[in-house]
Formats: structure tokens, C-alpha cells, sequence
């Protein structure tokens, strides 16, 4: 006969049940917990996503807006007969920022009501305004003298030791070497090909040279001319034999009067009778640009830089590549 459960074992079976109650609201909870955060993570992805998929979208069309303004503008060339190109072309009229909502409100068909708060701003630039790196080496990776002379006298005037010059030549050499297959090249020690300034470094050029020589040179596709109506005093002062930086300066100060149409304006300007520029290295047309498109859309800034060739009759896209995607702590850029 079993003896009745006193007080003690009941106030024990009680506590019992109540704490294997409170394990189970636990395990609920955070259950619970875990998956509204699973959901709620899964929307900030999907969110995120979207905007950038938007962003991208919407840059899309502000590279389409350079390739159209720099089409008319070779229209207008060819209509005039004025083949030269300068900055006080429409091409070179920098994009303010804008509300893209505003744009949307021509098209009545529209609605801008519920849309995201999105600003878009952009830049053309002439990409031959900068000493080209492709012009250091010839087709069989060897060094051309005058241009080296051209990059090292380049590097004096903007603070860049002049080795560096030799460094970058050495090393695109070797660079164009190794991918032509040419003899006597080591495929471990060889550098690969740079496409962009940042690459630099793979040629063992460092973060601050870089940085210095960026708004002066450039990595085109093919070798290609400096144009004279939009370079610096400092690129003109390299890249033209015997000039030196007063006379380049009297050169921009001359072209932002009347931008030079040909390039016997300019010997016309140089302290050397009789001296003769060489076409293939300046030249007062440009075929490539840089199109830099910047949005804004809620708290985030997406930039895109591209790179666009101009031919004939259109205009192409060779390289496209995101600058910076930032999102701001404060939900303002």
C-alpha cells in the first residue's frame, strides 16, 4: 500500500513541472527569435540587392547619356568641318546632381510618388588629356627612349622620383614579353599586363607614386596622342622636346582663348624655329574618354568609372568597373 505523497513531494513535482515549463517558453522564444531574425535578414539582403541592381541600372543610363552627348558632338565635328576637340565642348560640361525624379516628371506616364529619393551627377573626361603608358613600349616589349624621356620628365614635375618611370617601363616590357610568348621570358618572375592605374602595383610601384601620377597618365588600350586642347602644363611639358613649363603654361592660357584647331597653331607658338611636332605623339583630336557616373539612392553612393572609345559613327563601352559602393552610418552621404 503506497503511503500518500506528503506536501514536500508535492511542492517538488510543482517547482518541477514549472521549471520544465520555462525551458520549453525558452526554447520557444529563442526559436522564435532566431527565425524573425532569419526573416528580417533575409529582407535587408533582398533589399540590398535591389538597390544595388537599381543603381546599377540607373548608371547604366547615365553611361548611355555620355555616349550619346560625345555621338552628337562627332556629328556636329563632321558637320562643321572643326575636327579638333576642347573643353569648352558640350562633351566636357560636367552632369550636376540631380534629382532623378525630376527627370521622370516629363514622362506623364510616370509616377514618382512611391519611388526611392535617388540623385544622379556625372563627368566626361578626355582620357588623351594624360600621358599614355601604352606609348613607353613598342609591339616586341622593347622601351622607346623619347617617350621613357617623356614619362621621367613627367614624373620630375609632379614629385615622382624618376626611377620610377624606368620601374614602370621595365616592368611593362616584360609584361608585353611574357604574353607575346617571346623568348627568354620567366613565367614566374614576369609581371601581368596592367589595365589600370591601381594595377601599377603589380610593377612594384608604390601606393604614394601612384597616387601622384594618376591625375597625369593613363592605361589606354593602344598607344595613342596627347591632346594639347585639353592636357595639363605638365603633360604638354613632357611630351613636347625642349619646352618647358612657362611655355606650356602660355600654351593653356592661349587655348582657353581659341582652343587649337590643328597642330600648326601650336609650332606656331613654341620658343624653337622650325621645330616640328610629331602627330603620333600630340594631336588636337581625341578618340577615347572617361565617363564617371555617380548616384545616390537612399544611404547608399554607388560610382561607376568607364571607359569609351569614340569611332566614326558610335561610340563603345571597353571597360566598366565600380569605384566605391559606400553606405553612410548616418543615412546621409
Amino acid at each position: 500500500m503506497k503511503r500518500p505523497a506528503g506536501p514536500g513531494s508535492q511542492k517538488g513535482q510543482r517547482g518541477a513541472a514549472l521549471l520544465t515549463a520555462m525551458v520549453i517558453v525558452t526554447l520557444v522564444a529563442t526559436l522564435a527569435a532566431s527565425m524573425v531574425w532569419q526573416q528580417w535578414r533575409a529582407v535587408q539582403v533582398e533589399a540590398a540587392e535591389r538597390s544595388r541592381a537599381q543603381s546599377y541600372w540607373v548608371l547604366g543610363g547615365a553611361l548611355d547619356w555620355a555616349r550619346l552627348i560625345l555621338k552628337e558632338d562627332q556629328k556636329g565635328d563632321n558637320r562643321s568641318g572643326n575636327q579638333y576637340d576642347h573643353l569648352g565642348e558640350p562633351w566636357a560640361v560636367p552632369l550636376a546632381e540631380a534629382r532623378l525624379s525630376s527627370f521622370l516628371a516629363a514622362d506623364k506616364d510616370a509616377s514618382t510618388d512611391d519611388g526611392p529619393e535617388a540623385f544622379l551627377s556625372g563627368v566626361i573626361f578626355d582620357a588623351q588629356a594624360r600621358y599614355n603608358l601604352r606609348n613607353l613600349i613598342d609591339p616586341s616589349g622593347k622601351p622607346q627612349p623619347e617617350e621613357l624621356q617623356t614619362l621621367q620628365l613627367l614624373c620630375e614635375y609632379v614629385g615622382v622620383s624618376p626611377t620610377v618611370a624606368q620601374l614602370i617601363a621595365q616592368g611593362m616590357g616584360e609584361a608585353v614579353r611574357y604574353t607575346s610568348g617571346a623568348s627568354g621570358t620567366n613565367e614566374t618572375t614576369a609581371p601581368l599586363l596592367p589595365t589600370s592605374m591601381d594595377q601599377l602595383s603589380w610593377l612594384g610601384v608604390d601606393a604614394s607614386s601612384v597616387a601622384k601620377l594618376r591625375p597625369y597618365v593613363t592605361l589606354l588600350p593602344q598607344p595613342s596622342p596627347v591632346n594639347l586642347n585639353t592636357a595639363s602644363k605638365e603633360v604638354i611639358a613632357a611630351v613636347i622636346p625642349g619646352l618647358n613649363l612657362a611655355i606650356a603654361d602660355r600654351l593653356v592660357q592661349t587655348r582657353q582663348r581659341q582652343p587649337f584647331k590643328q597642330l600648326g597653331d601650336v609650332q606656331t607658338l613654341l620658343a624653337t624655329p622650325g621645330q616640328t611636332l610629331n602627330s603620333q605623339r600630340v594631336d588636337v583630336r581625341s578618340r577615347y574618354f572617361e565617363v564617371r557616373g555617380k548616384l545616390r539612392l537612399d544611404d547608399r553612393i554607388v560610382e561607376e568609372r568607364s571607359l569609351v572609345e569614340r569611332m566614326s559613327s558610335e561610340v563603345i563601352a571597353l571597360r566598366r568597373e565600380r569605384i566605391a559602393s559606400v553606405e553612410s552610418a548616418g543615412g546621409k552621404p
